[in-house]
């Protein structure tokens, strides 16, 4: 394949697609904002799925590197009512199909696979534009330009690559999450740990949930999840870290003091998170030399399913480019051929699993689905 490969985007999924090219003899390069690997935390753990994430994983080489990073025993799931009742609980037997793993050290995995200078650091782009014929020019904030004639948007939900394809944008969905950090937790915080358990905790409520896991370290990771509108968030003042917990903590009245603690004892300023999603159904009409994948492609509601999709996206998408080296139009309708249908099953599985922990039955329809259907788990 003689085609230049760019990928916009060193997330999972295009360092995923450059993986796997590279595993096919063939070269690509991926441009990242970012300035370094470590510019920032790289986000808490990962179940990556036996039947997308895994198979990706497979194709790029690097299945049993990756079993390498899996964190024993952080499969293990249980369901609180909100005083503090266990409602439900899966341990981690050893069986289970989702193993978790800290996204930052699978994100090394990929990179430390591919050939010096694979990515570039500190491309921010600051535009896009077709030339014709397939080729695209991709502008960068330092003012540098690259020409293409295969880009690939792994640039996640506000992608500057989708605007080539369509015209939609992502939505927020009405619920907005609240992240923070306990750190040491059975020794600093045993009251909390305990209450999460040795792999995650959910302790849900219609329109609002504390879901929790714990990470490598000793470290428990907590998200509180409201249904409220934006305004309703931009009044809270998250420069100030106490008060903000508080005022976010006020949202959990009557609930167990173990769980609302995950929010006011927090060893880091909590950080908002709004939940934007694209249309279920979202799709594009075939443009030459141009595609997405992950988030850039079918952002939904967090369903255990973006990072697996993503990777998946990008090995199906390399496996396509390999598989068709001479006629790249011919790879790129195959893979958006199965990616549409694919993650549009993802996005509306998705938006019944969102239902199942914030809808009127929160949280007995979720352990109802948990007991009646394996597939959840």
């Amino acid at each position: 394949m003689t085609t230049d490969v760019t990928i916009i985007g060193a997330g999972l999924g295009g360092l995923t697609l450059a993986r796997v090219l590279h595993v096919h003899g063939i070269t690509a390069t991926v441009y990242e904002a970012e300035t370094s690997p470590n510019a920032r935390a790289q986000g808490g753990m990962l179940d990556i799925h036996e039947d997308n994430g895994q198979p990706a994983l497979r194709a790029a080489g690097l299945l049993e590197e990756f079993r390498g990073l899996v964190l024993e025993g952080r499969q293990a799931t249980r369901i609180l009512e909100r005083d503090g009742t266990v409602l439900f609980e899966d341990p981690d037997d050893g069986t289970g199909g989702r193993p978790e793993v800290q996204r930052g050290e699978l994100r090394r995995l990929l990179l430390d696979s591919l050939p010096a200078g694979t990515v570039r650091w500190g491309h921010k782009v600051s535009g896009v534009r077709a030339l014709g014929e397939g080729r695209h020019e991709v502008t960068f904030a330092d003012g540098g330009t690259v020409v293409t004639s295969l880009l690939v948007g792994a640039d996640g939900a506000w992608s500057r690559v989708r605007p080539l394809l369509c015209a939609a944008s992502p939505a927020y969905t009405g619920m907005s999450v609240v992240e923070t950090y306990l750190f040491d937790g059975d020794t600093r915080h045993p009251d909390r740990a305990k209450a999460v358990g040795g792999g995650s905790l959910l302790a849900l409520a219609p329109g609002r949930g504390i879901v929790a896991h714990r990470e490598k370290g000793d470290t428990l990771h907590v998200y509180a999840m409201l249904s409220e509108p934006q305004d309703w968030f931009a009044a809270v003042d998250f420069t100030d870290a106490a008060g903000a917990g508080a005022r976010i903590a006020q949202a959990y009245e009557g609930w167990a003091p173990e769980l609302t603690a995950l929010i006011t004892d927090a060893d880091t300023a909590p950080v908002l998170r709004p939940l934007h999603a694209l249309p279920i159904e979202h799709r594009w009409d075939r443009v030459p030399g141009v595609t997405l994948l992950g988030d850039a492609a079918h952002l939904s509601v967090p369903n255990g399913e973006g990072a697996n999709l993503a990777m998946y996206d990008g090995a199906e998408l390399g496996r396509a480019l390999a598989a068709h080296p001479d006629d790249v139009e011919a790879a790129l309708t195959a893979y958006e051929r199965a990616m549409f249908p694919r993650s549009a099953e993802a996005a509306a599985d998705g938006t019944r699993l969102h239902e199942l922990m914030f809808g009127d039955l929160a949280p007995h329809g979720l352990i109802a689905a948990f007991v009646e259907d394996e597939q959840i788990r």
